[in-house]
């Protein structure tokens, strides 16, 4: 069978601090100062070795975004958001250039049906020394109908999407202004969270590469069809027009 097939860690993983579901448990990434294996810092964005190696033969690190234990990408300045994706897309480069991995997945998880753990915002890298490039994505799903343009980077809604439903991505050229591809990102998790399907409280982002291009998915999570769990069928929502010429009109003054 044609997939990429990994070993999780399940002794590992109930391990795991987790203050999603349970409120009142501790965060770990606001005790910075017992945080270790602290490989650089920006301010309060902390680049770092992941404690909890639950993927098994993989490298994992964690990109935490800031100090504010409650806030998210929306609540970020223009600067921060700016420095929190170029500090990840430095590291991202970095790892993938290392010459010790075949493909290094570059994600965020918010909220319970996102698959995370933690509440406190951040960005997990993970790096396979052995890894199928070719099955991780297929390029159609990042390709859509636009809704902005700038600066080398496209913002669009999936007309191919991954599983379904609103999902929007980026898409940066080689030579593309990475400020730009953080200023649409920001305004994608804002939509998100605030109008898409009565207030999203969970996602993910997921970050590819290939042929100098950089792609960003910004998904909402919920309990996911049991068409595309079971039988891998794609939902195309008739309102994809819709959600674009919304998302013009409240961000980029277009009617």
């Amino acid at each position: 069978m044609n997939i990429n097939l990994v070993k999780f860690n399940t002794d590992i993983g109930r391990t795991k601090p987790e203050n999603l579901v349970h409120a009142e448990n501790a965060c770990p990434f606001c005790d910075v100062e017992h945080l270790t294996n602290i490989i650089e810092t920006d301010d309060d964005i902390i680049f770092l070795k992941n404690k909890y190696h639950v993927i098994e033969a993989a490298d994992q690190f964690v990109l935490i975004e800031g100090r504010e234990c409650e806030s998210d990408m929306p609540d970020y300045s223009k600067e921060k958001m700016r420095r929190v994706i170029k500090m990840g897309v430095r590291q991202w480069e970095n790892l993938l250039a290392s010459g010790k991995y075949e493909e290094v997945l570059f994600f965020k998880n918010y909220g319970v049906m996102s698959g995370g753990t933690i509440r406190h915002p951040h960005m997990q890298l993970v790096g396979f020394p052995k890894l199928k490039s070719e099955l991780l994505f297929d390029e159609a799903e990042l390709r859509g109908i636009v809704i902005a343009q700038r600066e080398g980077v496209e913002f669009n809604i999936s007309n191919c999407p991954r599983v379904g439903f609103g999902e929007l991505n980026l898409v940066m050229e080689a030579g593309g202004n990475l400020d730009a591809l953080a200023d649409f990102l920001q305004i994608a998790v804002h939509y998100v969270k605030n109008f898409f399907n009565k207030k999203t409280t969970s996602y993910n982002i997921f970050f590819y590469h290939r042929d100098e291009k950089i792609f960003a998915k910004v998904m909402s999570r919920y309990a996911t069809s049991p068409y595309f769990v079971g039988y891998n069928i794609h939902f195309l929502p008739n309102n994809t027009e819709r959600i674009a010429d919304e998302i013009r009109k409240y961000y980029f003054g277009e009617i």
